[in-house]
């Protein structure tokens, strides 16, 4: 477990652009040691897309489709409060998992099916179901597939630029 300027210092972001991420990204905040690694990892992603110049504005578009799915799939069996987090640690299937929350699909992303009729939870918290009120887990994801492969290109055009980058900086001697 962490603590919030754990975790800014092991971010190397400063406590106020730290909350600003808490507050934008509408992450729940912790007294003490409250903070997960799954939350840090979650965090690290962030700051590493930002590191590869994918914009903040893009980021809160996937993490709030990623989230709208996981929602339609009733992703949330135990009710925690970092639910949309719990698994950003997990390892395997990494093909399958979402960006942000590395959530598990099932199939590989981003491929264009979903198995349908996945419910984690056994009771729906709305009066209608998401399919009456207009939600579809597979608009959704096609939405977040076009975003990812967006955000994808972005990354693939980048990397040599950092790997460059990072190339340099290791000729400066005494920086590693």
């Amino acid at each position: 477990m962490h603590s919030f300027s754990d975790m800014a210092r092991l971010l190397n972001i400063s406590t106020v652009n730290l909350s600003r991420l808490q507050k934008r990204f509408e992450l729940p905040a912790f007294d003490g040691q409250g903070y997960s690694d799954a939350y840090l990892v979650f965090l690290r992603k962030l700051t590493a897309l930002r590191t590869f110049g994918v914009t903040e504005d893009t980021q809160l578009k996937l993490w709030l489709l990623e989230k709208k799915l996981m929602q339609l799939l009733h992703a949330d069996p135990f009710h925690s409060p970092t639910w949309f987090l719990d698994c950003c640690t997990a390892t395997s299937h990494p093909k399958q998992r979402l960006l942000l929350t590395n959530y598990d699909l099932g199939a590989p992303v981003p491929a264009k099916e979903l198995q349908l009729g996945l419910n984690f939870n056994e009771t729906a918290p709305e009066l209608f179901g998401g399919q009456e009120m207009g939600e579809d887990a597979l608009r959704v994801l096609n939405q977040y597939i076009s975003l990812f492969a967006a955000v994808r290109s972005d990354l693939e055009k980048e990397l040599p630029q950092v790997r460059t980058a990072t190339k340099w900086v290791a000729h400066l001697g005494g920086v590693s």
